[in-house]
Order: C-alpha cells, then structure tokens, then sequence
C-alpha cells in the first residue's frame, strides 16, 4: 500500500537564551552542520513532501539557513511565542493545503535517525490518528509524562508541573514528536485551550482531542539519547559526542579502520571509502571525500580536501579546501595544501606551503618549498608539469610555470617560468672571507671583558 504524502513542520522558534550566544541556538553545528540543517536532512532522507519551518521573529539568519538546507521549504513565523501548539498554527496553511501525514520535528533535537521516522509513519499505517515519539527517561524530572491506558494506547500526555504524584513516577516520557494522520489536522490544533499552570496552547493536548475524536493514539519508543534537546552548551557539547560515536562505528562497520576511535571527528558529510586508515587526533571538517585504500597518520586537519585512491597523507599535514590529492599522492609532515591539484603519485613529503596551483603526475616538491600565492591582493597560481623537480627551500613565485621533467636547484626563488626538463637556480654567489671567525671572536671577547 502506498503511503500518503508527508509534511514535516520543524519548529526553530526558540531563542535560546541559556545558550548566552548572539547566534540562533538552532544555527549552533555539531559535526559542522547547524542543528536546524541536521533536521532539514533528515527530513529529505524520508521523502517529505513538504516541509515548513517556523522561525521567530527578525530571524533572517535562520530564514536562510533553512532555504539554503532546503530551497523548498515554505518559512512560517510565530509572532507570540505562547506554545508549541501555537507554533504548529504559524503554518496554518501549509498544514490546511496538505493531504497525509503531518510530522512535527524540533530543530533544537538534531539527532532523530531516519528509523525512527519510519517507525511513526508505521505506526500511522496501523491505524492510530496520532503517534508520540517516546523514551525511557533515566530521571524523568522536568519531562512530560505518557499516561498509557490498560490496552497499551497513548491515553494522555501530562506536563511535569501539571502532573500528580503517581504520574510524575512514570519513567515513560515525551520527545515532542509527534505525527498525525487526521481528516483535519488544523481544526482539531485550534480547538487547543491553554488552561495549564504556564497559560500556553500546549501541541501535547493533541492526544486527548484526538481521542475524544475517536482516533487512536500510540507510543514509538527509541533511545533517550536519540532525542536529546539542545538548550545549552553542555547539551550541544553532549549532542556532539553522541554524533561522534555513531559516525566512528559507522565508519568502522563499512570498512574504515579507526586506530583510535575516540580521538577521530567527523563532520555530518565525511566520505570515506574502504580499507582507510585512520590514525589517531584526526579531525574531518566539512566536504571531504576520502577514497579506498588511503592512510591519514595522526595529527592532520583535513577540510574541504578529496583524498584519491592509495594516497598517504600526514603526521601532521593540514588539507584545506579544494586540495585534490590525485591516487597514491603523498603529503607528508608539516605540508599545508590549499587549492591544488595534485596529479598521481606526486609527493610533498616535508614542511611545504601548496597554495593555488597544480602539481603534476610524480612530481617532487622538496622540504621547504613555498607556493608564494598572493600579493596582497590577489592570489595567484604556480604549475608544475609532470616529473618535475624542485630542491629543498624553494620559493616558487606565482604566477609560475614550470615545464614536465625541469629541475629546481635547491634555496632558488623562481620568478620566471622555466621550460621542460631545464635546470633553474637563482642564487647569490657565495663568498668566504679566511680567518674572519677567529677575528671576530678575539674582538668580541675583548669588549666583554671591558668593565
């Protein structure tokens, strides 16, 4: 049977005070992408239909954040923040136009898996009008309580404050979540009073409307952790940590090996193909692929970067955006690449800048060479052909090119381009002056000596 279309409405409202922070807390990353984006995706992974997003007031950043994320969704805005029932009305007409399923989502909870969506749509396919995401809470306090009836049905959802003292014993406790399959999903939210100790038009008295409707009302359970609110730093901090972890056992169960799991980071977009290895204090930041049978040893930063087949980079090496590392290139200790291409099996094993250029096919770029690549102004590119040489302590000034098959002659600064399979160098002569040492010393050791 083919199910009905889905519209997810994700509230990002909230203004986050106890984040102390001037930016959105629903615009604050974990693993490099806002929580709203986390959400965003989530929703695309089970093919909504639609999605609206219900921002607050003068919340321009957040607007763009969540077309950026998803360029169709339709921007919603709760004028008076008086309750998440009165939140999910901001989007009236998104909720009125819709045909299916409703699902209601927060963007301050990041870490709902795409399971779990599909486990409430299942649960709406069995026949309840309504389906709360639940947990077992290890301290309840401060939760809403599932009040469930004797045939296993969801009979109520009770705020902690206006919870009695049997109630507030239940360890059973509400995400938030919730899906909806009803005729009319926007009348039945605004017959929603707001009788309750804090005078709000709370999204949880759904259930007993609903039910009083006759529709039957159910419980998806998952994992505590999987539905964590994020209100403050330590919370964003502990959201982070448990993204962390999935994604390292992730990793590691498509065919990654991760000496030091622990010490890994991912951003939400990491690629990584199998057989790579991953040494210890390796951090991944946003757009980077890395393919089969490649070695990053420990202590690297990697960005923005492709890593191809059987390449090796690091200790210590940095890779930052659009550094295209081509099969079995090596980067070594202390080399910094950014913005350049770098053919087959070229190396830069030692203490080098790379910046905006390309490298040819098993060139060789010597210990303390410098891509010098920006004026003050512009930044410029620097070509090497294949099979080129360039001696240790090399200042290569762009804009360069220098011919498949040349060689450069160790602490040369180049400034001119140099043709295939020549030989550049540009050095002062040296010059030695017998016995100045000794004079020198003599002379120094006098003046000392003077009181």
């Amino acid at each position: 049977m083919t199910e009905p279309p889905l519209l997810i409405v994700v509230l990002a409202a909230g203004k986050g005070t106890r984040m102390k922070s001037a930016l959105p807390k629903v615009l604050h990353p974990i693993a490099g992408m806002p929580m709203l984006g986390h959400v965003l995706a989530l929703a695309g992974s089970v093919g909504a239909s639609g999605v609206a997003v219900v921002i607050g007031p003068d919340m321009d950043n957040v607007r763009a954040e969540a077309l950026k994320r998803h360029p169709g969704a339709e921007i919603y805005t709760q004028h008076n923040q008086i309750g998440t029932a009165d939140a999910v009305l901001a989007a009236r007409d998104a909720i009125a136009a819709h045909a299916g399923d409703v699902i209601v989502l927060y963007a301050d909870t990041p870490l709902i898996e795409t399971a779990t969506i599909e486990r409430l749509r299942s649960a709406l396919s069995a026949g309840a009008g309504v389906v709360v995401l639940g947990f077992q809470a290890a301290d309840p306090a401060g939760y809403g309580r599932l009040i469930t009836a004797a045939d296993g049905s969801l009979a109520t959802i009770r705020e902690d404050k206006d919870a009695s003292p049997d109630e507030r014993a239940v360890r059973l406790c509400n995400s938030g979540v919730l899906a909806f399959r009803v005729p009319d999903l926007a009348s039945l939210l605004g017959r929603i009073g707001n009788a309750n100790a804090k005078g709000e038009y709370y999204l949880t008295d759904a259930v007993e409307i609903a039910r009083a409707d006759g529709h039957r009302a159910m419980v998806v359970l998952c994992p505590e952790d999987e539905v964590l609110g994020v209100n403050a730093r330590d919370q964003l901090a502990t959201a982070e940590g448990i993204f962390q972890a999935r994604r390292r056992r992730a990793a590691m169960q498509d065919g990654a090996t991760l000496i030091a799991p622990e010490t890994v980071w991912f951003s939400s977009d990491t690629r990584l193909g199998r057989d790579v290895v991953i040494e210890p204090n390796v951090f991944f930041g946003p757009g980077v692929v890395v393919e089969d049978d490649v070695r990053i040893n420990a202590n690297c930063h990697i960005e923005g970067a492709t890593v191809r087949r059987g390449a090796r980079v690091g200790p210590f090496a940095r890779l930052r955006p659009g550094a295209d590392l081509g099969p079995d290139v090596h980067i070594g200790n202390f080399v910094e690449v950014k913005n350049v291409t770098m053919g087959a099996g070229a190396k830069a094993n030692h203490l080098a800048y790379l910046g905006d250029g390309e490298v040819g096919a098993k060139a060789n770029i010597g210990a303390g060479t410098i891509f010098c690549n920006y004026d003050g102004f512009n930044k410029h590119r620097t070509e090497i052909g294949d099979g080129a040489f360039i001696g240790s302590n090399s200042s290569l000034v762009a804009p360069l090119k220098i011919g498949p098959g040349a060689y450069v002659g160790s602490g040369s600064v180049i400034t001119k381009n140099v043709a295939a399979d020549a030989l550049a160098l540009e050095r002062s002569p040296q010059e030695e002056r017998e016995g100045w040492a000794a004079k020198f010393r003599t002379m120094m050791a006098r003046r000392k000596a003077k009181p």
